[in-house]
């Protein structure tokens, strides 16, 4: 790789940081795909690439059947590289300026019923600690619709349980209150009580949810977790994390709440992210008319 390459890549990725305040999680990404152009470039600098060369890294990337999501995600980081640099004088062309992202299908989010999210919900049974903190995690995670990197970056300090919410550290470092609901209260507080005491063995954790070794819970480790869970009440589709925020979302449209509630609550900056929960939620209407309906 050019010296000059990751020398911009550095740069790129303190100044965004310094601008919008990115989240650790979308630096990397961003840094990741930069680092996989400059190694495909070799000597030539990023700064140096030409529209052609990145048609033929585009190129490169379909002929060993990248999916046409993961190029667009590619192409959006090179697009805000070379706009930046545009903008400090450092090109004097944008390369990406006429390169245009892959169409992608709208697929719709995999989801669960309500009945399977009480199974999955009733599955860590009994007062073991590790029962207490999986059945308290996967509460707030249906309760709250939060991301995975949102529910195993809760602190402490982050619940009120006397009023009900949770504070929640989002996308671009912005925050929120989401409501958990008495349920999800009651599970978090026998957790804090009676589980993550002995979880913790005498150690000191900032961290609201911690693993049998009193480390700070890992996104791996709850999707073991809930896969794990899963599988001991015997759902044949093995939900991940975020499948179950796509239920949260999908139920609360089923059962007639506002979108821009639903917005809000998800931590989505525009509401068009959120839309595709209403094709979800409208074919569920369908099944339901065409099931109790006379003429359905």
């Amino acid at each position: 790789m050019n010296p000059d390459s990751q020398r911009a890549i550095d740069g790129f990725c303190d100044l965004i940081w310094l601008e919008d305040g990115l989240a650790s999680n979308t630096l990397q990404s961003y840094r990741r795909d930069l680092l996989q152009l400059a190694d495909w470039l070799g000597d030539k600098a990023l700064i140096e690439v030409t529209q052609a060369d990145l048609e033929s890294y585009l190129h490169y990337r379909y002929a060993r059947h990248t999916s046409p999501r993961s190029t667009a995600r590619q192409l959006s980081a090179y697009k805000r590289f070379y706009r930046l640099a545009l903008r400090d004088g450092r090109i004097a062309q944008d390369p990406t300026l006429k390169i245009d992202s892959p169409k992608l299908p709208r697929s719709l989010p995999k989801s669960m019923s309500e009945a399977e999210v009480e199974a999955l919900l009733a599955a860590p049974a009994g007062d073991e600690p590790l029962a207490l903190r999986d059945r308290a995690m996967l509460e707030i995670l249906y309760a709250s619709g939060l991301r995975v990197s949102e529910l195993v970056g809760l602190h402490l300090r982050s619940v009120n349980s006397d009023m009900g919410v949770v504070q929640v550290m989002g996308k671009g470092s912005k925050e929120r209150l989401v409501p958990l609901g008495e349920v999800a209260v009651d599970a978090l507080l026998q957790y804090v009580q009676l589980g993550r005491p002995q979880l913790l063995h005498g150690r000191v954790s900032d961290a609201l949810f911690v693993t049998n070794r009193g480390e700070a819970m890992t996104r791996q480790a709850f999707w073991y977790l809930i896969k794990r869970r899963a599988r001991q009440v015997g759902l044949l589709k093995l939900p991940s994390p975020h499948v179950l925020r796509h239920a949260f979302a999908t139920h609360l449209l089923n059962h007639g709440a506002d979108l821009r509630v639903v917005q809000l609550l998800l931590g989505h900056a525009d509401i068009a992210t959120t839309q595709i929960y209403t094709h979800v939620a409208r074919e569920r209407l369908k099944q339901l008319h065409a099931k109790h309906h006379p003429r359905g």
